[in-house]
């Protein structure tokens, strides 16, 4: 139910955004990526109020799209994309990065350096709900999603590709 409004919020703020008639600038583009990325909701000590894992995912998610939102695609994803980099993370108790590695990838040293780049300076994470945690962490992983132009889409999030 989260995912469909939180779909619906994107679509509705992307029909607005193409409505405007704006100049396609990368300025304009930012902007627009700034505006249809959702915050994270957390109690007063900065833990997630997510209830999943596959809800903390997509917190994680849109915090990574809102600390990167330069390198964020807001449209659908091309039918071919450029590069699709999978990769391993853990969280600890306190939303740190303890530890990243790519699992997948088809070589493309530029966007797997993008991809952990954007990982690691979204840390530190909203802490994950206690009930998530196993040996005071919790593993996840992550797909980026990067078109030709070199910016990317997380497959949590992410809209479906063209030709889909």
């Amino acid at each position: 139910m989260k995912t469909a409004a939180a779909l619906m919020s994107i679509s509705a703020a992307l029909l607005s955004a193409c409505s405007s008639q704006k100049p396609d600038t990368q300025a304009n583009r930012d902007a627009t990526a700034k505006e249809i990325i959702e915050q994270v909701n957390t109690t007063p000590d900065g833990t997630s109020t997510a209830n999943s894992l596959d809800a903390y995912k997509e917190d994680l998610a849109r915090r990574i799209s809102q600390v990167n939102s330069t390198k964020v695609h807001i449209e659908r994803p091309q039918a071919l994309l450029r590069s699709v980099i999978v990769i391993k993370y853990v969280v600890d108790k306190d939303g740190n990065l303890v530890r990243s590695e790519v699992v997948r990838t088809n070589k493309d040293k530029t966007t797997e350096a993008t991809a952990l780049a954007t990982l690691r300076s979204t840390a530190p994470f909203p802490k994950p709900p206690a009930v998530l945690l196993r040996g005071g962490r919790v593993e996840l992983s992550e797909t980026w999603l990067f078109n030709n132009d070199g910016r990317f889409q997380l497959r949590t999030i992410a809209q479906p590709q063209k030709g889909e």
